[in-house]
């Protein structure tokens, strides 16, 4: 039983030393940007053209029928245009006395619809999946994903294999400081004759301080922005509502420091007794100006 767990040790280690190796490798440049708290909504507010950000999450889950889990995931996002952002997620989680596991990888595209600032900001967010079943990042929660879902050995969800197309419309407006955003989420699981999965999440956020200091400083109201989200799915085609789906109310706050990370956590708290207890996530990230005209300098050459 030692050398199992010593050997699940090691394979966390490795994953989570894979990750940051690759996250250290692109940080070659500096930025200043101001970064939403949200783990899990999305506001209308895409990446600056040329810039890419590179961030690593963690999500620490109690399972109630089976051993807690730790899942984690790196993303690559990078401002296409002025109104297309491309982002990269690469998977993966350790589930006490079990195993660590890569679970895959998603390609996520936003499209912000009104390039100027309206009452309401849509935006159309459109991902591919391919994932196993043992996948437990719970980035989103849609249709009847319940608590039991995520007790399942590795050993046996590794073999499920989803490939999913997921949609969602967000929408989103900043007022006075306050930022209220809301998501609806539409799944489709391509492999079978799986039906369309719904869902949603809504947050709101504010800095606390408006104003920005006349000097720069790590700890000015202005660089922590504080808020909650209540997330969770809503069935699917055929039994859309609330019965036996799970739902989740968490806190958020983000640290933006001037040295250009931000740093974020959100405790979460399941609302009905097919969501996990306890959920804690946090997030590091780091945006990088000027990437989109290093590349194109590093491959293009010299012009004539």
């Amino acid at each position: 039983m030692k050398s199992i767990k010593f050997r699940s040790f090691l394979d966390a280690t490795r994953l989570h030393l894979i990750l940051a190796l690759v996250a250290a490798a692109i940080f070659i440049s500096h930025a200043q940007a101001q970064e939403s708290p949200y783990i899990v909504t999305y506001d209308h507010y895409l990446e600056e053209p040329g810039s890419l950000e590179v961030e690593y999450f963690s999500t620490f889950g109690t399972q109630r029928a089976g051993n807690d889990f730790h899942a984690f995931w790196a993303e690559f996002e990078y401002g296409a245009t002025a109104f297309w952002t491309t982002e990269l997620y690469f998977d993966g989680q350790t589930t006490f006395n079990d195993s660590t596991i890569f679970t895959g990888f998603r390609w996520e595209n936003r499209f912000r619809l009104l390039q100027r600032e309206h009452f309401i900001n849509p935006v159309l967010y459109i991902e591919y999946e391919q994932t196993s079943g043992a996948d437990k990042i719970l980035k989103e929660v849609e249709g009847h994903d319940v608590e039991s879902d995520y007790a399942v050995p590795n050993t046996l969800a590794r073999k499920e294999h989803d490939h999913e197309l997921e949609s969602k419309l967000l929408l989103s407006k900043t007022l006075y400081g306050w930022n209220i955003a809301e998501n609806t989420i539409a799944t489709k699981n391509l492999t079978g004759g799986n039906p369309w999965e719904f869902g949603y999440a809504i947050g709101a956020s504010r800095p606390l301080g408006l104003k920005a200091s006349a000097q720069r400083c790590n700890l000015c109201p202005e660089n922590f922005i504080a808020g909650i989200e209540l997330y969770g799915g809503l069935g699917d085609r055929y039994s859309f509502g609330l019965h036996d789906t799970s739902h989740y109310l968490a806190p958020v706050v983000a640290w933006n420091l001037p040295s250009d990370w931000t740093l974020r956590l959100s405790p979460g708290f399941g609302l009905n007794d097919d969501s996990h207890r306890f959920l804690l996530r946090w997030g590091v990230s780091r945006e990088f100006s000027g990437f989109g005209e290093m590349v194109e300098r590093l491959f293009g050459g010299h012009k004539q």
